[in-house]
């Protein structure tokens, strides 16, 4: 079942710990599904891939990778990501936030010179 959240949609998010400054959750993505651009102001997020391959962007620094199935990738507080499913098949992972009070703040579309992030 897609959930929709904060404008975007995916396909599920299963709550397994939410507290007052942590938080954990299992995504999936579907096919083509993205997080869009978006950063947090004083919470960090881990990203553990259960299934799949997750695609993750970063700004300042600038940065862009495929984590594959067991791999984790760290973002700091107000570091500017995008995450998105570019393969194929779903895309699963664990994402744990915190330590701090949760919020999503948009930003703009990709960086000057940047491509797609489709």
């Amino acid at each position: 079942m897609s959930q929709e959240r904060r404008g975007y949609k995916v396909k599920s998010v299963e709550p397994v710990a939410v507290g007052s400054d942590v938080q954990a959750r299992i995504f999936t993505l579907a096919p083509g599904e993205t997080i869009p651009w978006h950063f947090h102001n004083t919470v960090n997020d881990w990203y553990f891939v259960l299934e799949g391959a997750l695609s993750v962007e970063t700004r300042a620094p600038r940065d862009s990778r495929l984590v594959p199935v067991g791999g984790s990738y760290s973002i700091p507080a107000k570091t500017a990501h995008l995450i998105s499913n570019r393969s194929q098949s779903d895309a699963r992972f664990l994402l744990v936030q915190g330590v701090g009070v949760y919020d999503f703040v948009a930003v703009g579309g990709s960086p000057p010179g940047a491509g797609s992030a489709s």
